[in-house]
Order: C-alpha cells, then sequence, then structure tokens
C-alpha cells in the first residue's frame, strides 16, 4: 500500500475523531496541554491499535463483529452526548456543566466508538493480506494530530457560544453516532 493511499485511509478514519475531538474542545471551559495530550494520544492510539486488533483477529470476527459495529459506536456516541446535554440543561452552574471528556471511562468510551471502524479496516487489510504495522502507525499519527485540531478548534467556537455549549457539543456526538449507524445501515 502506497503513502498516499494509506495517509488518505487514515483521514477517513479520523473524521469521526476530529469531530468528537471538536464537541469535546466545546465542553471544556478551558483548554490545557495535559487536555490536548491526553485526548490525541488515545484517540491515537485506540486509532493505531484497533486495526492491528483486527488484522490478527482475521475473518471469523469480522462476521462476528460487522453485524454490531456500528450500534456499539451509535449507543456510546449517543450515551455520552445525551449525558452532556442533560448535564448543560438541568445544571444552572455554569463550571459545574462543563465536565472534562478526556478523563476516565468517557475519554476511553469515545476512543472505542471512534476507532471501532479501524478494526473493520485491520480486518479487510488482513484479508487482502497487505502488511499492517506502517498503516496502523500513519492512522495512529494521523487521528492524534486531528484529535489536537479539533480540541483547538472546538474550545476556540466554545469561547464563542458561551456557558449552554455542552449542549451543541452532545448533539454533534449524537449526530456522528446517527451518521455513523446511517452509513452502515444504508451499506447493507
Amino acid at each position: 500500500m502506497n503513502l498516499p493511499t494509506i495517509f488518505g485511509l487514515a483521514a477517513a478514519l479520523a473524521m469521526d475523531a476530529f469531530a468528537v475531538a471538536l464537541a469535546a474542545g466545546l465542553n471544556l471551559p478551558s483548554l490545557t496541554g495535559r487536555h490536548l495530550f491526553r485526548m490525541a494520544f488515545h484517540f491515537g492510539l485506540f486509532q493505531a491499535l484497533m486495526p492491528i486488533a483486527g488484522w490478527l483477529a482475521g475473518r471469523s470476527l469480522h462476521r462476528s463483529l460487522a453485524a454490531y459495529d456500528h450500534w456499539i459506536a451509535f449507543a456510546l456516541l449517543t450515551l455520552i452526548g445525551g449525558k452532556m446535554i442533560f448535564d448543560t440543561l438541568s445544571n444552572q452552574d455554569p463550571a459545574a456543566v462543563r465536565n472534562d471528556p478526556t478523563r476516565g471511562k468517557t475519554l476511553i468510551m469515545l476512543a472505542v466508538a471512534t476507532s471501532i471502524d479501524a478494526l473493520a479496516v485491520g480486518i479487510s487489510l488482513g484479508m487482502l493480506g497487505i502488511d499492517i504495522w506502517r498503516p496502523a502507525a500513519i492512522i495512529g499519527l494521523v487521528c492524534a494530530a486531528l484529535t489536537a485540531i479539533g480540541m483547538i478548534l472546538g474550545r476556540n467556537a466554545g469561547n464563542l457560544l458561551g456557558q449552554r455549549v455542552g449542549a451543541a457539543g452532545g448533539l454533534i456526538l449524537i449526530a456522528i453516532g446517527v451518521k455513523i449507524l446511517w452509513e452502515h445501515l444504508m451499506a447493507s
């Protein structure tokens, strides 16, 4: 697989991570280097490891996971987005509304939800007999870079939108989940 193809694949896989990072940036009261590092590192790591896992798992996992992967991503993103909307609309204290999506279970759930498609790509590359190591490294690095860019853009937009921005971030996450579900159901 040539480099332009790998970079195109990496950029396509990173679009969901970019959009989620944009929403996360919207939800943070301030953006620090720690926030950027945690989310970019985890998103990049999961995006790099998922194709490797798919490549190693091979055909049998593809058959069983392909029927559910879009539902898993949809459920995780809808759950997190719904919680962000609920927290924003039910809480009057702006400082309490904005939780940190770059920590704990939320970060892991977001990293998994945005990297499930990379698992399917790994399975496909394995079935084609393509070596996974260079593509996985590039996919992870591109995802980490686009995640950081998304967070910065989201934070700057959050400064413009004000304190109810968590609801906008939640709606974006739900929209991404619906998009993933729609694409998989229409492809069937």
